[in-house]
């Protein structure tokens, strides 16, 4: 089980944030193959504020009947205006709101947002204070950290900082990556930091993040770090799988046996109408097709099949390698190379 506030989860694996991955489809499919739990593509403060009910922008609020619970991701760098951005979320059906702290890419004006604030205390300990302040009590309030801007001891009192006075003032949990914010996603994320965090706050809910690329590695990290879930990001596109294979491995089960061709191409199907049901129609195919790269790494002939979704510029191409590829049920196989995706941590958001 995992608790976060009031909300009882039956597995310690969700589906983390991921920048122009986890829409409403992608979180749907996630649900439906066992996701306890999933949160949106974080979204800019002051962009969700502007949203209006229009067909290219407003699957970034859509809330379902079986999408609960969900939770809404929010990142920025202007304090006064999260208060406004996490009641419109909450408004829109939400059950839980997470502020990004750890996004490690710049803002082109030169403020920080996402994980530079860890080097802001002050302005960071202000913006989840006027989140907490706003949002209904019913409603957990979270965070997602690096273990620091950098590996400097002041970057380390600044991260400790944050975290205690984050728990003292009612937040409910808090997800730790262990890379810094200059790391990027270069070089392993140090997974002892986590033991760090869980020492010292034994009673807090605290979830672990990095290097999350297959159900073994979730559960390994439950393990050797004692935190009280895992996020699976970058290891979840693709692969709504990690979530079933992570519940069989802690019931003391064998891995699972990957999903078939059928099974695969049902997935991709069901994906792809969902895409359809809420994206305008000219953005359907580019973005189903973000998720087939990843998809056909499960394909006995992997390599093909990316290549042929790679060039499916259209409906018509996208059909035809389904159809040239998804029509023998072969075996599956587990991807050789899980987690090969570029950074997903940040929005998209200020382009539309």
């Amino acid at each position: 089980m995992l608790q976060i506030g009031s909300i009882q989860l039956s597995l310690p694996v969700v589906q983390a944030a991921l920048s122009g991955y986890s829409d409403w489809p992608m979180r749907a499919i996630a649900r439906k193959l066992g996701a306890p739990y999933t949160i949106c593509e974080v979204m800019i403060e002051s962009f969700v504020t502007s949203l209006k009910d229009r067909t290219k922008t407003r699957h970034h609020l859509l809330v379902t009947e079986d999408d609960h619970p969900v939770g809404a991701q929010l990142m920025g760098s202007e304090p006064e205006e999260f208060p406004a951005a996490a009641t419109k979320l909450v408004e829109a059906g939400f059950d839980v709101i997470d502020i990004n702290f750890g996004c490690p890419a710049k803002r082109a004006s030169g403020r920080c947002r996402g994980g530079y604030l860890l080097g802001q205390p002050a302005t960071a300990i202000e913006i989840f204070r006027k989140v907490r302040d706003v949002v209904p009590e019913r409603i957990p309030v979270t965070m997602k950290m690096r273990r620091g801007v950098d590996d400097s001891e002041r970057s380390r009192e600044q991260f400790f900082e944050i975290l205690d006075a984050a728990f003292a003032y009612g937040i409910a949990a808090v997800t730790v990556h262990g890379r810094t914010v200059e790391q990027k996603y270069v070089g392993p994320s140090r997974w002892e930091f986590l033991k760090e965090v869980r020492s010292r706050h034994p009673e807090r809910t605290l979830l672990g993040s990095g290097d999350l690329f297959t159900a073994e590695d979730c559960v390994r990290m439950l393990q050797e770090t004692g935190v009280n879930g895992v996020t699976a990001a970058r290891g979840a596109i693709g692969n709504p799988w990690v979530f079933s294979q992570a519940a069989a491995l802690l019931r003391g089960e064998s891995l699972p046996a990957p999903p078939g061709v059928f099974e695969q191409r049902d997935v991709i199907l069901e994906h792809l109408r969902f895409s359809e049901m809420v994206l305008p129609a000219d953005q359907v195919i580019r973005q189903i097709r973000k998720f087939c790269i990843f998809y056909s790494a499960w394909h006995p002939d992997h390599l093909v099949v990316r290549n042929a979704f790679a060039t499916a510029a259209d409906a018509e191409r996208f059909h035809a390698v389904l159809r040239d590829w998804y029509s023998d049920d072969r075996p599956g196989q587990y991807p050789a190379n899980p987690g090969n995706v570029k950074d997903t941590s940040c929005s998209p958001a200020e382009r539309l």
